[in-house]
């Protein structure tokens, strides 16, 4: 019996990776310029990541790679001209990554719209379900990694709801960034806060 649930729980992460790989292959004749999976991430990412996070070490972090790699990725990007690199105004040793108009465009055409196309097809019960599964599973896989958790600010333990506020980075948040990718989130649930 044990051996038959092994069975179908390493049938659910071969599927699960199966699905990110063919959700994250380019379809021929989109417009958009052959980016690698690695780039694509970038870019996703840096588009959705708050102020806070568009630097090349989050990047590293949120895409489980080197900072060398990381590095080389974003590089990549801005050659391409759908990143730009800016040295961070309060700390002139960092830099701050911003996608570009191009990039926007870039995203249009994003290999996983026709996954995410396919995910909201279905029902809304199965939309929750797989969201609260995949999301335990990835916090539960970061922490067996020891490896950050990202999520967005408005579902973060740092924020203070009535106030917009954040307790970690000591600022107001706008509406905007209450949707965006932080890395320095802290899941509440997991919050040792009382």
């Amino acid at each position: 019996m044990k051996e038959q649930v092994d069975s179908k729980i390493t049938d659910l992460a071969d599927l699960i990776v199966q699905l990110a790989r063919l959700g994250q292959s380019t379809a021929h004749g989109t417009g958009a310029l052959p980016l690698t999976i690695a780039q694509w991430t970038a870019l996703r990412y840096f588009a959705r990541a708050n102020r806070f996070s568009r630097t090349p070490s989050a990047f590293s972090d949120f895409h489980a790679t080197t900072r060398g790699t990381a590095s080389q990725t974003v590089k990549s990007l801005v050659a391409l001209g759908l990143l730009t690199r800016q040295t961070h105004e309060r700390d002139g040793r960092s830099t701050v990554i911003e996608v570009t108009e191009a990039g926007h465009t870039q995203l249009r055409n994003d290999p996983l719209g026709d996954l995410r196309n396919i995910l909201g097809s279905l029902p809304e019960a199965t939309q929750r379900d797989l969201t609260v599964a995949l999301s335990q599973a990835i916090a539960d896989m970061a922490q067996k990694r020891s490896a950050p958790i990202f999520g967005t600010c408005g579902d973060c333990d740092h924020l203070d709801r009535a106030s917009s506020y954040c307790h970690c980075t000591q600022s107001l948040l706008t509406p905007a960034e209450m949707q965006a990718i932080c890395v320095d989130f802290q899941p509440v649930k997991l919050s040792n806060r009382g």
